[in-house]
């Protein structure tokens, strides 16, 4: 039994808490909070062990907390750090090191510059086995994690066909919890957008991969336009959606109008947090003319990383070989049962 801190308890580290007490080989010996608010009380209500810095111990005399976040490391043999953008790399700095912890990051932080805080950006479908044996390893972030289930899938397949990809990503503006997060009513453009050079380090530096971004005013998942340019004449669509008939996260829906039916859709459901943790192919929408197949694929934006955190957990924890990680995150997460129940419902009508 393996114990893990897990230091954040927002969108994704509620997530990755709550799939986690279902982990019988983990014991999550308590989450990091850095305010005082209602989100204290949720996580102590769901039993879980509430620890906060110590310098800021006396904010939280109102409530029920275990200790210090300092003195909670020191029990600990794994950290999944889930802090806004750029603390995790404070936090690899000031706590882990010190305390010579292994830690996950999310995908706010980075992998290239002076706050690098691995030289690893895990992707479960690429690079694995990478993870053995690092003390230090990024997650993705959502776009990044879901550009590489429809990647790598084309270039195992197709991999001598394949000329360029050109993909627009269409993000959402706020996580579905963040309500205190105003839509603006604007669709704004990014500037040098980190996605494709993320992308390249686990695909290739070399790789023919152009990202553009903008973000439109939704809460309802992102969406991603993909061009594939191949050598000669474009597969059929139908050849496309083929290559991801077996593939993990990645379903292949045909009749929901938009990110907002697969989210009710999942909500009726009962999926944990609303979320189906995995891509969705859009195959209406999917098109081949010429040398060139458009594809258009919708991103559980907060889901979709849960489930890669988990693999990465048994890769640096245990080492355990893809087959058997894939086994046990499947017996969790249920992602073959959700993507059957998403396929089923949206299928293609004759």
């Amino acid at each position: 039994m393996k114990k893990v801190f897990v230091n954040g308890y927002g969108s994704i580290g509620s997530r990755i808490t709550s799939f986690l007490k279902d982990d019988p080989e983990i014991t999550v010996i308590g989450i990091g909070k850095y305010s005082p608010d209602d989100k204290v009380n949720l996580a102590i209500s769901k039993g879980l062990n509430v620890y906060v810095p110590e310098k800021k111990i006396n904010d939280f005399s109102n409530y029920k907390i275990s200790g210090s976040i300092e003195k909670a490391l020191d029990d600990c043999d794994l950290v999944i750090d889930a802090a806004p953008g750029g603390h995790g790399y404070k936090n690899k700095k000031n706590l882990y090191e010190p305390k010579n912890i292994p830690a996950i990051y999310q995908g706010g932080e980075s992998i290239l510059g002076d706050e690098s805080v691995s030289d690893l950006l895990f992707n479960s479908r690429a690079n694995y086995d990478l993870a053995f044996g690092k003390q230090h390893v990024m997650q993705g972030s959502c776009n990044v994690t879901g550009m590489g289930r429809i990647l790598e899938p084309l270039r195992d397949t197709l991999g001598d066909q394949l000329v360029r990809f050109d993909v627009t990503l269409v993000r959402r503006w706020a996580d579905l919890e963040q309500t205190d997060k105003k839509l603006s009513d604007t669709i704004e453009m990014t500037e040098k957008p980190h996605h494709g050079d993320d992308v390249k380090l686990y695909f290739g530096k070399d790789a023919p991969l152009y990202v553009r971004a903008i973000k439109v005013p939704t809460r309802q998942m992102h969406l991603h336009i993909m061009d594939i340019r191949f050598k000669d004449t474009a597969p059929k669509p139908s050849q496309i959606h083929e290559i991801f008939t077996n593939e993990f996260g990645v379903a292949t829906v045909w009749t929901a109008k938009g990110t907002k039916d697969i989210r009710d859709y999942a909500q009726s459901m009962g999926f944990n947090f609303v979320d189906t943790n995995m891509i969705h192919i859009h195959a209406n929408m999917t098109t081949s003319i010429g040398d060139t197949v458009q594809i258009m694929y919708s991103d559980d934006q907060t889901g979709i990383v849960i489930p890669e955190n988990h693999m990465l957990l048994q890769a640096m924890l245990f080492e355990k070989s893809y087959e058997e990680s894939f086994a046990h995150t499947e017996s969790i997460f249920h992602m073959v049962e959700k993507k059957k129940k998403l396929q089923d419902h949206f299928a293609k009508k004759d």
